[in-house]
């Protein structure tokens, strides 16, 4: 035990006749660690991109909303009102009236031949 201690804290595993072996291994847990760092990093950015891209999402909404609730009180007929008044057009005192157009049927032919 003691033998082996020693001789992994002298790295003679790196030197010895079949180092060959432990040197690929070696070379491929450092390409592994080198690939998961790389893909912790893009996942982090795609996280900070979402983060983002969600407070620009709600700034949008929020001024969606103000910019929604300015139109309402545009089109108010107050509003509209008072914005010509300054115009000299005032509004009406007489109400609508709904104007009905009567169609005229088409007379079939028998019809014509007997009136």
């Amino acid at each position: 035990m003691k033998n082996g201690v020693y001789s992994l804290l002298k790295a003679r595993f790196l030197i010895d006749d079949d180092a060959v072996k432990n040197w690929r291994f070696i070379v491929f847990v450092i390409i592994l660690a080198i690939v998961m760092i790389a893909n912790t990093q893009r996942f982090e950015q795609k996280v900070f991109k979402i983060a983002d891209l969600t407070n620009q999402v709600k700034e949008l909404r929020s001024e969606f909303v103000d910019r929604r609730s300015e139109l309402m009180k545009l089109k108010m007929e107050s509003t509209v009102s008072e914005k010509m008044v300054e115009k000299q057009i005032f509004p009406s005192t007489v109400p609508p009236v709904k104007i009905k157009v009567k169609k005229e049927e088409e007379k079939s032919f028998f019809k014509k031949i007997w009136q």
